[in-house]
């Protein structure tokens, strides 16, 4: 896929709904940390949101309403983005436990299994093991 077919296909919007929907999870807890901002740099590459878009991103978050991707596999790919950035900072809040659940939520999970992804996601990045 070119990228002219991805921006004409609305996966390039998806990446930015994406993106901006990490940094309201960066943001809940304050302002943005140099850890966040790492990872959120790296995301940004990774989804193909330029720098500018970036900077807008940034200034208005809330703009961008989520819009989950189709695959199942895909959805459980953005969902371990949105912890790589909960847990840039190592620790995983009340806040952010209960947006991620959300997201989970507006990422077409039912309710039992956002539960049960988000405990698998909080297993991989804190190395514990769930049953």
């Amino acid at each position: 896929m070119t990228i002219l077919e991805a921006y004409e296909s609305g996966e390039h919007e998806s990446n930015i709904s994406h993106f901006a929907a990490m940094v309201k999870l960066a943001s809940i807890d304050g302002p943005i940390n140099e850890e966040e901002h790492m990872v959120l740099k790296r995301l940004a590459f990774k989804l193909d949101v330029s720098d500018e878009e970036v900077m807008v991103v940034l200034k208005s978050p809330m703009n961008y309403p989520l819009m989950p991707p189709y695959a199942l596999e895909d959805r459980i790919e953005r969902l371990q983005d949105l912890f790589q950035i909960i847990y840039a900072d190592h620790i995983i809040d009340g806040e952010e436990r209960a947006l991620i659940y959300k997201y989970a939520i507006g990422l077409g999970f039912s309710s039992q299994d956002a539960h049960a992804e988000i405990e698998k996601c909080m297993s991989c990045f804190t190395n514990e093991n769930v049953d």
